[in-house]
């Protein structure tokens, strides 16, 4: 891709959620888009049809970082610590999006897209480590755990990521592992 047309995007991008953390979506304007990103409608047409195409386009390509962001290169290395560390680097390094993502009925949509990618890695580990696992079973599990860590990470997000992300990645393993005891049943 050509440097103008990432330069281009990237303004229209970072425009938009400039502009989605002081308003709701359903009242930003192509309009205002481009008078804040200093380009006329027909650049902003060229790349998307609305608002929301827009939209859409940002949710993709933040969930295709999602899904590359952790590749284990050997068995040991797939762990749940590791794949945690990794989705909250590309938080981080999104932390604009990810507050917008978080703040809005559109985050819904996205945080069901984090699910099913944190999901399907966990079901082929599962699925290698526990070969006789029921489908519902891992379905249950996945399910607790995952909502579990979203809410841990919807806190994060929340209080600003002022905590370090290797804390939020042991507390997440320690959740998914061993459940509430450690924290409630403290010795």
């Amino acid at each position: 891709m050509d440097r103008r047309v990432k330069y281009t995007k990237k303004v229209i991008k970072d425009t938009f959620i400039e502009l989605v953390s002081q308003k709701e979506i359903k009242k930003i304007t192509v309009s205002e888009i481009c008078a804040k990103a200093d380009i006329n409608r027909a650049t902003f047409y060229r790349y998307y049809l609305d608002v929301y195409n827009l939209l859409d386009s940002i949710k993709k390509e933040f969930e295709t970082e999602l899904k590359n962001a952790y590749i284990p290169k050997t068995e040991a290395e797939n762990t749940v610590i590791n794949f945690a560390k990794a989705m909250l680097e590309v938080f981080i390094d999104n932390k604009e999006l990810v507050k917008m993502l978080f703040n809005t009925n559109n985050g819904l949509y996205f945080l069901n897209n984090i699910l099913e990618i944190a999901y399907s890695r966990c079901k082929e580990k599962w699925e290698k480590d526990l070969p006789n696992i029921k489908e519902t079973d891992m379905e249950y599990a996945s399910i607790f755990i995952f909502n579990g860590a979203l809410g841990v990470i919807n806190f994060w997000v929340q209080n600003d990521f002022e905590t370090d992300i290797n804390e939020i990645a042991e507390t997440i393993e320690t959740l998914s592992y061993y459940g509430t005891r450690k924290y409630i049943y403290k010795k």
